[in-house]
Protein backbone atom coordinates (compact mmCIF):
# COMPACT_ATOMS: atom_id res chain seq x y z
CA UNK A 1 0.00 0.00 0.00
CA UNK A 2 1.29 3.87 -0.60
CA UNK A 3 -0.17 6.70 0.78
CA UNK A 4 -1.37 9.04 -2.00
CA UNK A 5 -2.73 11.77 -0.49
CA UNK A 6 -5.01 13.89 1.79
CA UNK A 7 -7.98 15.82 0.82
CA UNK A 8 -9.16 18.90 2.02
CA UNK A 9 -12.24 21.39 0.46
CA UNK A 10 -11.02 25.24 0.23
CA UNK A 11 -13.40 27.63 0.15
CA UNK A 12 -11.35 30.21 -2.02
CA UNK A 13 -9.03 28.62 -3.83
CA UNK A 14 -6.35 31.78 -4.88
CA UNK A 15 -5.63 32.44 -0.84
CA UNK A 16 -5.60 28.67 -0.39
CA UNK A 17 -2.61 28.81 -2.90
CA UNK A 18 -1.18 31.54 -2.13
CA UNK A 19 -0.56 30.17 1.41
CA UNK A 20 0.28 26.27 0.32
CA UNK A 21 2.57 27.43 -2.73
CA UNK A 22 3.74 31.39 -1.89
CA UNK A 23 4.01 31.06 1.72
CA UNK A 24 4.56 26.99 2.46
CA UNK A 25 6.49 26.17 -0.52
CA UNK A 26 4.57 23.08 -1.95
CA UNK A 27 4.56 22.86 -5.60
CA UNK A 28 1.32 22.37 -7.98
CA UNK A 29 1.77 19.03 -9.28
CA UNK A 30 -1.50 18.65 -11.51
CA UNK A 31 -5.19 20.46 -12.11
CA UNK A 32 -7.87 19.08 -12.92
CA UNK A 33 -11.54 20.85 -14.04
CA UNK A 34 -14.71 19.22 -13.84
CA UNK A 35 -17.30 21.69 -15.08
CA UNK A 36 -19.77 18.88 -15.02
CA UNK A 37 -19.47 18.58 -11.67
CA UNK A 38 -19.26 22.41 -10.67
CA UNK A 39 -15.34 21.66 -9.19
CA UNK A 40 -12.06 21.79 -9.22
CA UNK A 41 -9.45 19.76 -8.22
CA UNK A 42 -5.42 20.63 -7.08
CA UNK A 43 -2.89 18.69 -6.17
CA UNK A 44 0.44 20.01 -4.22
CA UNK A 45 3.43 18.66 -2.90
CA UNK A 46 6.23 19.19 -1.01
CA UNK A 47 8.60 16.96 -3.57
CA UNK A 48 7.28 15.92 -7.23
CA UNK A 49 6.97 12.33 -6.22
CA UNK A 50 5.96 12.62 -2.79
CA UNK A 51 2.49 12.00 -0.80
CA UNK A 52 -0.24 15.16 -2.08
CA UNK A 53 -2.49 17.71 -0.74
CA UNK A 54 -5.29 17.52 -3.15
CA UNK A 55 -7.36 21.06 -2.72
CA UNK A 56 -11.16 20.31 -3.66
CA UNK A 57 -12.37 23.79 -4.98
CA UNK A 58 -16.58 23.72 -4.90
CA UNK A 59 -17.42 26.30 -7.23
CA UNK A 60 -20.98 26.86 -5.98
CA UNK A 61 -19.99 27.16 -2.32
CA UNK A 62 -21.42 29.93 -0.78
CA UNK A 63 -19.45 30.24 2.85
CA UNK A 64 -16.75 28.68 4.14
CA UNK A 65 -16.44 25.69 5.41
CA UNK A 66 -17.30 24.30 9.13
CA UNK A 67 -14.18 22.47 10.89
CA UNK A 68 -14.43 18.71 9.92
CA UNK A 69 -16.98 19.17 6.64
CA UNK A 70 -13.54 20.75 5.41
CA UNK A 71 -11.09 17.36 5.58
CA UNK A 72 -12.14 15.24 3.28
CA UNK A 73 -10.17 11.91 3.11
CA UNK A 74 -6.80 10.17 3.19
CA UNK A 75 -6.09 8.01 0.18
CA UNK A 76 -3.60 4.74 -0.41
CA UNK A 77 -2.84 3.47 -3.51
CA UNK A 78 -3.57 -0.67 -3.46
CA UNK A 79 -2.55 -3.54 -5.88
CA UNK A 80 -5.76 -5.27 -5.65
CA UNK A 81 -8.97 -3.29 -4.72
CA UNK A 82 -10.83 -6.63 -4.86
CA UNK A 83 -8.42 -7.61 -2.58
CA UNK A 84 -7.65 -5.35 -0.13
CA UNK A 85 -11.60 -5.28 -0.18
CA UNK A 86 -12.02 -8.12 0.38
CA UNK A 87 -9.52 -8.76 3.59
CA UNK A 88 -10.85 -5.35 5.52
CA UNK A 89 -14.32 -7.00 5.66
CA UNK A 90 -12.76 -10.16 6.53
CA UNK A 91 -11.21 -8.29 9.43
CA UNK A 92 -14.94 -6.66 10.45
CA UNK A 93 -14.65 -3.24 8.43
CA UNK A 94 -17.61 -2.31 6.46
CA UNK A 95 -16.68 -1.26 3.02
CA UNK A 96 -18.73 1.84 2.44
CA UNK A 97 -18.58 2.69 -1.04
CA UNK A 98 -17.59 -0.62 -2.69
CA UNK A 99 -15.32 -0.74 -5.64
CA UNK A 100 -18.14 -1.16 -8.47
CA UNK A 101 -15.98 0.57 -10.97
CA UNK A 102 -12.84 -1.32 -10.11
CA UNK A 103 -11.36 1.84 -8.94
CA UNK A 104 -12.31 2.95 -6.10
CA UNK A 105 -13.90 2.24 -2.76
CA UNK A 106 -14.26 4.45 0.66
CA UNK A 107 -13.66 3.00 4.58
CA UNK A 108 -14.10 4.72 7.92
CA UNK A 109 -11.35 4.81 10.78
CA UNK A 110 -13.10 4.53 14.05
CA UNK A 111 -13.23 8.19 14.62
CA UNK A 112 -14.80 8.90 11.26
CA UNK A 113 -12.18 9.70 9.54
CA UNK A 114 -12.90 8.69 5.73
CA UNK A 115 -10.35 6.39 3.93
CA UNK A 116 -9.88 5.89 -0.15
CA UNK A 117 -8.64 3.02 -1.31
CA UNK A 118 -7.61 3.37 -5.02
CA UNK A 119 -6.78 0.64 -7.77
CA UNK A 120 -2.75 1.00 -8.96
CA UNK A 121 -2.94 1.82 -12.67
CA UNK A 122 -6.00 0.86 -14.55
CA UNK A 123 -9.22 0.20 -13.20
CA UNK A 124 -10.04 -3.61 -13.02
CA UNK A 125 -12.71 -5.33 -14.60
CA UNK A 126 -16.20 -5.21 -12.64
CA UNK A 127 -16.42 -8.07 -10.82
CA UNK A 128 -19.57 -9.63 -8.20
CA UNK A 129 -20.04 -9.26 -5.63
CA UNK A 130 -18.94 -5.56 -5.50
CA UNK A 131 -20.33 -4.37 -8.80
CA UNK A 132 -24.18 -4.81 -7.25
CA UNK A 133 -23.15 -4.20 -3.59
CA UNK A 134 -25.16 -1.14 -2.19
CA UNK A 135 -23.22 1.86 -1.02
CA UNK A 136 -23.67 2.16 2.88
CA UNK A 137 -23.68 6.00 4.72
CA UNK A 138 -21.05 8.64 4.13
CA UNK A 139 -17.78 8.49 3.34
Amino acid sequence: MKFLHTMIRVYDLQKSLHFFVNQLGLIETRRKEVPAGRFTLVFLAAQKDGPEIELTYNWDQTEPYTIGRNFGHLAFEVDDIYQTCQQLQEKGVTILRPPKDGHMAFIRSPDQISVELLQKGESLPAQQPWASMPNHGEW
